[in-house]
């Protein structure tokens, strides 16, 4: 079997080191990729959104599989174009990638299903928005609609943030034509958490839960990130909220793409919100989240090959998820700077240690080889993951291995998974 998969981050390491356990598996290439999925796979310098040479290349291999990773190029169609000349494809088609692609659609659609949610508005006229503004509550959230990197989200203490939000996604396009459309959302609080599951149209497999933290700095302060650090499972995500999300979350929303005429196969990631009124969907991805696959993937015990194909299938009702009864904990290093302005290029060493230990792990996010050198190659640059016993083991085995990776201005929260010790 000859596998592609489509994406550069840490996700798509964590892919691949899965698709490289399987034995059937005599070819991988991943484009654009990265420094450490060449450890695995052959790194092709095209990029994720270059679809005709996506496809010319997928045929020239003769590619059996092509899992896409990213949300660009799902939301983009590739999955359609890949399928429309014979390549077997993992990912939700572009009118199901709606699902993530658009928040007004998303939101609209567990209106009209009944999945639980915030009370939110769509706008398209920002002077509207602005109106609507006057008569909310605070504080309040606003959403760009369309994919905005993780970063399109604004949560609003009071109405002078809130106009200038509107400021910056709908009129300076900060977000480019993701802030065509914005949503208005209630703001909940309660414990954020991760539920990942595969999907086969009609069948839905929930993954292990995990819980993200997008914030850059320590107690959840600064700007938004694509996740600094994640651990798995959540001890908040009881058999309680997780009957109640199967019962009116997970298959209600299978079920309405299906009613909607949008089948969806692939990756449901349901962003969770624990309220005092109960869980509440906070979003739909339409992929692996990244850091969330660097912690669920190596606890799973299936083979992941296996478990694509039966969603390409439609067979995922014959398919049972295991997991290992244990905990993973993943600390993003990042260059210091970002999510704004960061060095590139800094040679990274140390990690010939991870070899060395079981249940260790060092997915590689932004990594190049420069003059024979691994060095840094974008903002979040290695996402250093750990097994153990349970979570507290686990973060305490992932904080140690943090100083086995070096380069220079190496930055990390020190709190990821220190809800933890409240649970």
């Amino acid at each position: 079997m000859k596998v592609m998969i489509v994406g550069s981050g840490g996700r798509e390491h964590a892919i691949a080191y899965c698709v490289a356990k399987n034995d059937k598996v005599t070819e991988m290439y991943c484009l654009p990729g990265n420094a450490g999925i060449a450890e695995y796979a052959q790194c092709v310098p095209i990029g994720a959104m270059e679809f005709a040479k996506i496809i010319d290349f997928a045929k020239e291999k003769e590619i059996d599989l092509c899992i896409v990773g990213m949300d660009d190029p799902l939301v983009g169609g590739l999955v359609d174009e890949l399928e429309a000349v014979g390549v077997r494809t993992f990912g939700p088609r572009k009118n199901a990638a709606i699902l993530e692609g658009s928040k007004a659609f998303s939101k609209d659609l567990m209106k009209k299903y009944n999945i639980p949610t915030a009370g939110y508005e769509n706008f398209t006229d920002p002077e509207a928005a602005l109106a609507y503004l006057e008569t909310a509550k605070f504080p309040i959230v606003l959403k760009a609609d369309g994919l905005a990197l993780g970063k399109g989200v604004l949560i609003c203490q009071n109405l002078e943030e809130a106009k200038a939000g509107v400021q910056t996604i709908m009129m300076d396009k900060k977000f480019g034509d993701a802030g065509n459309e914005m949503v208005i959302e209630e703001f909940m609080t309660g414990r954020e958490v991760s539920v990942l599951s595969f999907v086969d149209g009609k069948t839905i497999r929930t993954m292990t839960s995990a819980q993200d933290h997008k914030r850059a700095g320590d107690g959840d302060t600064g700007l938004n990130t694509g996740g600094m650090g994640t651990f798995s499972p959540s001890p908040f995500y009881t058999k309680e909220v997780e009957e109640f999300c199967e019962k009116y979350v997970y298959q209600a929303t299978v079920d309405a793409m299906r009613a909607e005429g949008r089948e969806f196969k692939g990756i449901i990631f349901f962003g969770l919100m624990l309220t005092d009124e109960g869980v509440k969907v906070l979003e739909y991805n339409a992929r692996f989240g990244d850091p969330e696959a660097q912690v669920c993937l190596p606890r799973m015990k299936n083979d992941l090959i296996d478990v694509i194909e039966a969603c390409i299938d439609g067979t995922l009702d014959q398919v049972e998820l295991e997991f290992e009864d244990n905990a993973a904990v993943c600390v993003v290093l990042a260059s210091a700077g970002y999510p704004l302005d960061y060095e590139k290029g800094l040679e990274i060493t140390g990690l010939d240690e991870f070899d060395k230990h079981e249940g260790y792990y060092c997915f590689h996010a932004g990594t190049a080889f420069k003059d024979g050198k691994l060095v840094t190659n974008g903002g979040r640059v290695l996402g250093i993951t750990a097994k153990g016993k349970d979570l507290k083991e686990a973060r305490a085995n992932a904080y140690k291995a943090t100083e086995w990776a070096k380069f220079d201005n190496k930055y990390m929260r020190t709190d990821i998974g220190k809800a933890i010790d409240e649970a």
